[in-house]
Order: C-alpha cells, then structure tokens, then sequence
C-alpha cells in the first residue's frame, strides 16, 4: 500500500520533468524520419508517464482554477468552444453521406455507370461504385465520433432519469462532478490505451503491443516500415478502414478533454449556485418560435 502510494507521487512529481524534456527534445519523438524517434511516439502515447503528464496538467489547472475561477470558466470556454466548432464542421458528414448516396443510386439504376471519377483530367481518382458506396461508412464514423463532445455540449445525448430531475441543483452538479471523474475520464483513459495501439498496429509493422518495454520497441525499430491497411470487405471496396482506427483515438481525446469542461463547468455552478447555471453556454438554437422543439432531438 504504502509502495502504491510512494510510486503514484513520485510520477506526479516525475511528470514535470518528463514533459519539459519532451518540450525541449521534439526531435526525439517528432522526427519521424529516424525510425527509434517513431517508436518513442508510439510508445509514450499510451505510457504511464504519457497519463501521468495529462493528469498532472489537470491537477495544476484545477488547482489555478480553484484559486481564480476566471481560470477554470475560461477553460470551460475554450474546451467546449474546441467540442462546438469540431461538431459544428463534421456534422456537415451527415449530409455529404446523404447527397453521396443518391448520387451513387442515380449512377447506378438509371445510368449503369460503373464507376466514379473525382477530380481534373489526367489527375482524377477514380473508384467503383462499391468503394463509394461502403466510404459512407466513413462519414457516418466522423458523425458518431467527432460530433460526441458537441452533442453533449448541446445536451442531445439520450438520459435514462431516475434520480436526477427530481433534487436540487447542488445535488445535480455533484452528481455530475462524480460521473465526469469515475465514469467519463475513466472510460475515455481506457478506450486510449486500448485504441492507440490498435490504431499503430494497422499503420506499422513490426506491429507494436502495449506489453511492449521501450527497449523492445526500439529493438523492433530496426526493421520498422510503414504498412497502412488497405486491405476491404470486397475486392472492389472501401479500402482506407485504417481511418476509423485513427477515428477512435481522436473521439477518445475529445471525451476526455469534454469530461474535463463538465467536471469544471459542474464545479463552478456548485461553487457559485443556481445564477451561474448555463453561464457562457453556446447552445444551437432553431430560431424564434422554434423553442418548444429545442432539446428533443
């Protein structure tokens, strides 16, 4: 127990230093051209030591927030304001899926075109109809993984009520304190861990594991070369399902990052009472007379 505890301040305490050698070593991690520099990134991305930074960073900005609260409602901004404008743009998939599918109906039953061209004379990508017709899937990925954080933002997320409506509002934003801390962070970590080196075994080879040391992975360095998968459910298919890999990671980072927003924006409403509920909210609106519908899709 008393080992447990010893080895989780010493990394608290480890983080600063690790994070200021990393600012200060870029070409260690980010030079992709040297292969060991490479593995280092696809090791300390789902490290202890890579966790143990971000939580760090929390507790100081908690801390900072704690002291000044203009410091934590501004992080609250600027994070569900990041959540906004990433949905915002993305959400926009929705009807690229859309206007692609009748299209490739129309090319399909009534002009039995084969395939479809994008782009200029001599440069044009061209794909069968198939490979169109599954890269929908794509689009709706982008939806259901960049589009998450806004639609929690926008409270448009489904909420089984038994509790929660009837107590009051320091009630409710402890409730929220605590699922943000021991649900939300917790399975985003998780979902981290498992997607990051699911998402590097489909772009690398020798296929790194999270077992690996990084000895190990610098020893596998040495034969390291980039094989991205390409590989479809039809020989004529979509081919690029390396992306929902990549997908993942970022819906992850963007769960995390929108648990911290709740735990803070909970925090401060708790602390300053039922006036600040809502406060710097950008909610979508329908427009006048559209109030009645907003908050049931």
């Amino acid at each position: 127990m008393l080992d447990g505890i010893l080895w989780f301040f010493q990394n608290i305490g480890l983080a600063f230093y690790n994070f200021g050698y990393a600012i200060t070593h870029p070409g260690l991690w980010l030079d992709w051209s040297d292969k060991q520099a490479l593995m280092r990134f696809v090791y300390y991305g789902g490290s202890v030591e890579f966790f143990f930074v971000v939580f760090t960073a929390f507790l100081v900005l908690t801390a900072l927030g704690i002291w000044r609260r203009s410091i934590m409602w501004g992080a609250v901004r600027v994070l569900e304001g990041f959540a906004n404008t990433v949905g915002r743009f993305f959400a926009w998939a929705g009807l690229l899926m859309v206007l692609q599918q009748i299209m490739i109906v129309f090319l399909q039953r009534i002009f039995r075109v084969a395939e479809i061209q994008v782009g200029p004379l001599g440069y044009a990508f061209a794909k069968d109809l198939s490979w169109w017709g599954e890269e929908l899937k794509l689009y709706n990925a982008m939806i259901v993984c960049l589009c998450a954080s806004y639609t929690f933002v926008q409270s448009g997320h489904v909420r089984v009520d038994l509790i929660y409506s009837a107590v009051g509002h320091r009630a409710k934003r402890a409730i929220d304190m605590f699922g943000s801390l021991f649900f939300m962070m917790p399975a985003a970590v998780l979902t981290w861990m498992y997607g990051w080196y699911f998402m590097w075994r489909h772009l690398i080879t020798p296929k790194p594991s999270a077992s690996d040391t990084l000895e190990r992975l610098l020893m596998k360095s040495r034969a390291l070369r980039w094989n991205v998968e390409t590989i479809g459910f039809s020989p004529n298919g979509f081919n690029g399902y390396f992306l929902f890999k990549v997908l993942l990671v970022a819906f992850t980072a963007m769960v995390f990052l929108q648990a911290i927003a709740f735990f803070y924006r909970s925090f401060l409403e708790f602390v300053e009472g039922e006036e600040s509920a809502g406060k710097y909210l950008d909610r979508d609106s329908l427009g006048a007379g559209e109030e009645a519908y907003e908050g049931t899709h």
